[in-house]
């Protein structure tokens, strides 16, 4: 089992990162100290803009196959710094030979459209249990067309026809959120995010997508070569495919439950001239705690039949999928739980 190692979320503007000895040393000019953590505990730094990294740490962490990831303060993906990648070109041959081969990359892409798909029902089916009256209908409705859309996509014969398929069921959901979430608008905005609720959503999937890029770095897989999002210019796309079945239950559940549960204030987001919601410092502060804490809960993993903390999730997807891809399994294998 692989140890669970840290990722430390550094967002507090003005504080810098410097390397001292065999730790890393946290310094802001409000909080006197000497702030020491140790680097053998740490095993990614995530820094929002605002926030310093001396030179000689980022070069201890990239030797150190540590990455360091940088986001803004909504947490849009802004540059990461790597060591040298996982030296396994065999893989990529393979990772490469699937996205050529139509057929390949097709059963890869519903296999994850699916994951995604089942957990976003379980999702909707577990709040339902919590709600009642019209709420309630609403949520066990779109549970339903989930359903339904799983059914549809096992005859999908075309990536188009896929992405459709995730499409109805994506914006069923979102316009469902009013039923799911207190105080929640209907529909996604992310460009800018207008709203505290899609600004969490935003900001939690900025974490997520920092987590999948270094599993499949880690394991040697391309981010950049992706099927359900094919190839994109300057976007990881199979990361952006393997973020799919951890959206629901990673990210959407956490941010439900903090809002449902009243511990986002409105002192938490605040809006800028040009109507844009972004969350405060305080804000981001609570919901990286609440993101740390929930990558330390373990949960039901099907195909492996054991519980996995959901830090490790991506990483054991990540190994699932490159044993696909070698040949070890007849399909790519996403998690869902029961």
């Amino acid at each position: 089992m692989t140890e669970l190692l840290k990722t430390l979320f550094v967002s507090t503007p003005g504080t810098s990162l410097h390397l001292d000895g065999d730790a890393l040393r946290l310094y802001h000019p409000d909080k006197p100290g000497r702030h020491l953590l140790p680097l053998i505990r740490i095993d990614h730094i995530v820094a929002v803009n605002g926030v310093t990294v001396t030179d000689d740490l980022m070069h201890r962490c990239a030797a150190g196959t540590r990455s360091v990831t940088w986001l803004t303060r909504n947490g849009k993906f802004l540059a990461r710094v790597n060591g040298p990648l996982a030296g396994n070109p065999h893989l990529r041959i393979q990772q490469i030979r699937a996205h050529d081969d139509p057929h390949h990359t097709l059963s890869i892409a519903k296999a994850m459209v699916a994951g995604k798909l089942h957990n976003y029902r379980q999702l909707l089916l577990r709040a339902a249990r919590d709600l009642t009256g019209q709420r309630q209908l609403t949520v066990r409705a779109v549970a339903e067309s989930h359903a339904a859309a799983l059914i549809i996509l096992r005859d999908t014969a075309t990536l188009d026809e896929t992405r459709g398929v995730e499409g109805r069921a994506a914006r069923d959901y979102f316009q469902a959120l009013p039923a799911l979430i207190t105080g929640a608008e209907a529909g996604r905005n992310k460009r800018p995010a207008t709203d505290p609720v899609n600004s969490l959503l935003s900001f939690g999937y900025g974490m997520l997508r920092a987590a999948v890029h270094g599993a499949l770095e880690q394991v040697g897989l391309d981010p950049y070569i992706g099927y359900l999002h094919g190839i994109r210019p300057a976007k990881p796309a199979l990361a952006l495919d393997l973020m799919e079945e951890f959206r629901p239950l990673l990210v959407d559940r956490l941010v439900a439950s903090l809002l449902n549960r009243d511990q986002i204030k409105s002192t938490h987001t605040h809006r800028l001239p040009g109507g844009q919601c972004e969350l405060t410092d305080d804000g981001r502060k609570l919901f990286l705690e609440q993101w740390s804490m929930a990558r330390e809960r373990t949960w039901p993993h099907v195909y492996l039949d054991r519980e996995i903390p959901a830090a490790l999730l991506p990483l054991v997807q990540a190994r699932l999928l490159a044993r696909h891809l070698r040949g070890d399994t007849d399909g790519y294998i996403p998690w869902t739980v029961a």
